[in-house]
């Protein structure tokens, strides 16, 4: 691979949905910093990106990158898919998708790439090439079908990652098999099992190490909630004459509820599964569950280990999900206060990861945001000055998919 030199955003944004309200973080002017013009043709779009190492006042960091680092897919469901579109409309991206491996063969991939009952029909020229490729706007990525990692081209197709979507490869033995196939790293797009290291972009990403081969991108409620619970732990903590307080934290514990739409997971009618509970009709029911969401932030914010847990409640509807959090702080606030914080995040570090709606939207206004999460101001509460409870809505596929991007970048431009 050639090396060269990659400007990227710090967060960078870009969706294709139509029609959406504007507000701070949803569509903006301001959160596209990697908008792709109509009549950039797909080859302009990867073509190799060379500027000054160094920053700007702009909100840019300009880092050294190896040049279009070699991309596999593996698994082609809800953010496989998801994950190509995002990519598909970045600009200057160091990434270019060269294999995706799905068992469902060339006319499936190429038809559910092109229409999608969530995203709407992409706006990409999609096509089958012969039977193991695609067409994406004229560039040909090969389509393999191979259940198990260790069988596939990765070594002769020269991948230099996996962005492994399965859900089933998610410890170092499973990962490793792509390792093992010729891959050099693999990005999880699910919370990894044992001691592989959890990145949430915005959060602790970073602190990445290049030297790791097999990462995690936890898991989209985890990418929504880490943010502003950040916000929370690091901005209302006690302070005495201007002093924080030893061993003192913003959240001293807490709960949060994510009202998460179904799942693949599910079944569509009463049928089969360990969990009791996800063996009833999804579009029937409101199934509560577990989740890990809350637990696993602390593998991205050490100091809350121990002080979050939580329950999902899977709902009827296909995309879109919300994240209630009730936490206790140390520092007493109100409302206002609370809003302001996230403001203020939102507009700095957080910019382009935390947004804050002040308007009256419901669940599909938030299809296609591409920020992490999405504080609804109007429903933060403080009862007794110092329990907060704070409303985040998130695209549990596409907004999730735009991290996984975030984090391949990211990968990409501190190769080793």
């Amino acid at each position: 691979m050639a090396s060269a030199t990659l400007s990227v955003a710090k967060s960078a944004l870009q969706g294709n949905g139509k029609g959406f309200s504007e507000f701070s973080g949803l569509r903006n002017s301001a959160s596209l910093p990697f908008g792709r013009k109509s009549s950039d043709d797909f080859h302009s779009v990867i073509a190799l990106q060379t500027s000054a190492l160094g920053s700007s006042s702009s909100g840019y960091r300009k880092v050294a990158a190896q040049a279009k680092l070699k991309v596999a897919i593996n698994g082609f469901g809800r953010i496989g898919r998801n994950f190509l579109r995002c990519w598909h409309g970045r600009k200057d991206s160091p990434l270019e998708v060269v294999a995706i491996n799905d068992t469902g063969g060339v006319k499936q991939a190429s038809h559910l790439l092109k229409y999608d009952s969530t995203l709407g029909i992409f706006e990409a020229d999609v096509k089958p090439v012969g039977t193991d490729g695609i067409s994406v706007d004229g560039k040909v990525i090969q389509v393999v079908s191979n259940r198990n990692p260790v069988n596939l081209p990765w070594g002769d197709l020269g991948i230099d990652l996996v962005i492994e979507g399965t859900g089933v490869f998610v410890d170092r033995e499973g990962a490793g098999k792509h390792i093992q196939a010729g891959a050099k790293k693999v990005l999880i797009t699910a919370p990894g099992k044992g001691d592989i290291p959890t990145y949430v972009v915005g959060v602790n990403a970073d602190a990445y190490k290049p030297d790791e081969p097999i990462i995690s991108n936890a898991s989209c409620t985890t990418n929504c909630l880490a943010p502003f619970v950040k916000v929370l732990d690091q901005k209302f903590v006690t302070q005495l004459n201007d002093r924080i307080f030893p061993m003192c934290a913003g959240i001293i514990k807490g709960t949060m509820t994510t009202t998460h739409s179904y799942t693949g997971d599910q079944r569509l009618l009463d049928a089969s599964h360990r969990d009791l509970r996800r063996a009833r009709a999804a579009a029937l029911n409101i199934v509560p569950t577990s989740t890990g969401a809350a637990k696993a932030v602390a593998l991205v914010l050490p100091a809350l280990k121990g002080k979050l847990n939580g329950i999902a409640l899977r709902v009827p509807t296909p995309n879109v999900s919300v994240v209630d959090l009730v936490v206790q702080v140390s520092k007493k606030t109100f409302a206002e206060e609370v809003n302001a914080a996230f403001r203020e995040s939102a507009d700095n570090e957080l910019k382009g990861i935390l947004s804050v709606c002040d308007e009256p939207l419901v669940s599909v206004d938030f299809r296609c945001s591409d920020v992490s999460s999405t504080v609804d101001s109007s429903l933060t509460l403080v009862m007794g000055d110092d329990m907060v409870k704070v409303i985040a809505w998130y695209d549990n596929e596409w907004g999730y998919s735009q991290r996984v991007v975030d984090l391949a970048d990211i990968v990409a431009n501190n190769w080793k």
